[in-house]
């Protein structure tokens, strides 16, 4: 594998959040096989979350996810290798059809016998995964290939035009006197991981009166978190002051610009609390229904909330009790107190 004329095929995970997760075991591959030609396949958000990247040479985009047409695609480049961090039957038999001589990924979902390298990941007495950080799941693959998995660090690069764009779309963030603060209120999960909005206001106006900070409240484009969006602002006692995104839309790459210069973000466990600490940043981390471990990084300047209650983690979308318990066992003072030890600890 380590031979020059090896093409490596690399099946990026979907989920945005996981694409990042997946990042320190992209950059042993690439320092691994640094002769070798690698083509990322990827699902367009996630090219846009990862770029630009060191850690290939090649971008291939998903538009389709018929594994024949894929398999026809994959046969054109002459691929010799295919590492599939992607955990789906449609991509092995994909690889398989492709008629790729070394295919290596996790034997679930039923396709082992579509690949030549199998890894098993690990499993409670009951038959249910056992949770473990993505990062190391993700990592374990590329030591599966000899490359060192010591580092765990995850890794984002920013363009530098869209930090100049977005300078032009939010000059007031850039050149701000007190700390830029992001609150990242949604989730693509379901909204049992969601904290309540009116909290989230009243954390906001808490930020804003004692450091002064510009808060942004950052959702994505859906109508859900749009709405979500609307209430914080609505809630707040310097609506003004707040600034919505869902109103003044960026793109990925402008976003990632924005959160590398925010002072903190506060996220429940969502796609963007994964960008902010690739970027380095302080990141106070809301978990309720799912259990940390499952995305665990190791970050210095990460403070995690957990919903500590009997029923969690239930690892659920929709909350089936009356009341949403894990997410209200997160007191607007437990987030405040970590905002201040954060914005307050150089």
């Amino acid at each position: 594998m380590q031979d020059t004329k090896s093409e490596i095929l690399v099946w990026l995970p979907s989920p945005m959040g996981d694409a990042v997760l997946c990042t320190p075991a992209l950059r042993a591959i690439r320092r691994h096989f640094e002769s070798c030609k690698i083509s990322f396949f990827a699902k367009p958000v996630v090219r846009e979350v990862l770029s630009p990247s060191s850690f290939n040479d090649v971008w291939l985009e998903q538009q389709d996810g018929n594994p024949f047409t894929l398999a026809k695609e994959f046969k054109e480049h002459k691929f010799t290798h295919a590492i599939l961090f992607k955990n789906s039957f449609a991509s092995a038999l994909a690889a398989f059809l492709a008629g790729i001589p070394s295919r290596i990924g996790y034997a679930r979902e039923g396709r082992g016998f579509l690949l030549t390298d199998k890894l098993h990941p690990p499993k409670k007495p009951d038959g249910k995964f056992k949770p473990i950080s993505m990062t190391d799941y993700y990592l374990a693959i590329a030591s599966w290939l000899g490359a060192d998995s010591t580092d765990r660090n995850l890794e984002l690069l920013i363009d530098p035009e869209t930090r100049v764009r977005l300078k032009a779309k939010l000059p007031e963030v850039v050149s701000c006197d007190g700390p830029v603060v992001v609150i990242v209120p949604g989730g693509a999960f379901g909204p049992s991981k969601c904290w309540p909005s009116a909290r989230f206001a009243r954390t906001a106006d808490w930020l804003i009166e004692n450091y002064n900070a510009t808060v942004v409240v950052s959702v994505a484009s859906d109508p859900t978190e749009k709405q979500i969006a609307k209430q914080i602002c609505d809630s707040s006692n310097f609506k003004d002051k707040l600034i919505n995104l869902a109103q003044r839309p960026i793109s990925l790459g402008e976003l990632k610009a924005f959160f590398s210069i925010a002072a903190l973000v506060i996220s429940n466990d969502t796609g963007p609390r994964h960008i902010a600490i690739a970027l380095g940043r302080k990141v106070i981390s809301l978990f309720g229904p799912n259990d940390p471990a499952w995305t665990d990084t190791g970050c210095e300047n990460e403070i995690q909330l957990i919903g500590d209650v009997p029923c969690a983690p239930c690892g659920k979308p929709v909350c089936r009790k009356s009341e949403h318990l894990c997410m209200q066992a997160i007191t607007v003072d437990m987030v405040c107190n970590a905002a201040k030890k954060l914005l307050e600890n150089n």
